[in-house]
């Protein structure tokens, strides 16, 4: 049963937060839809409340707007490819579907920012080459994470060093 909520909950969240759900009574149809897919997936079994949710608790550490549109691209891919094996003769099966394709337009692709990550966690910091060429950008890397993280109150007492008041 928790999963069958959360579920609800992430796919409300998808729509309501990227405005694709235009009135009240589309969100309407669109319960109607996943509770016929709940049904479809026999998703009241016990086994489901089994680990927690798979998607939901994972958005909770990502909490910036574009991170979050990272993600929810990678969770509406998953949703996507597992409703691809679903009957698509049935409306609601469609209907969902479309709302998801509809959102996964809206969102950028996230998967090549994954990748990079993925390309990241296997760099081979012992190898010398690489050493090097991590040195040689290693005041741009840091340029770059300042630019992102300076907030109001750090950009005063940067200024206030530098003036020299």
């Amino acid at each position: 049963m928790a999963f069958q909520t959360y579920s609800l909950l992430v796919l409300s969240v998808f729509m309501i937060s990227f405005g694709h759900v235009e009135n009240r009574s589309n969100l309407l149809q669109l319960q109607n839809d996943i509770d016929k897919l709940k049904a479809d997936f026999n998703s009241s079994h016990s086994d489901v409340a089994d680990g927690g949710p798979i998607f939901t608790d994972k958005l909770s550490s990502w909490t910036e707007r574009n991170e979050k549109r990272i993600i929810l691209s990678q969770i509406i891919s998953m949703y996507l490819k597992m409703l691809e094996k679903t009957d698509k003769s049935k409306a609601h099966v469609r209907n969902i579907s479309e709302e998801l394709h509809t959102l996964k337009e809206s969102l950028s692709d996230g998967s090549q920012k994954i990748e990079d990550l993925k390309n990241l966690t296997k760099l081979e910091m012992s190898d010398l080459k690489v050493q090097r060429k991590a040195v040689n950008e290693l005041f741009s890397v840091l340029q770059k994470l300042r630019d992102t993280s300076s907030s109001p109150k750090r950009k005063r007492s940067q200024f206030q060093r530098l003036c020299k008041c």
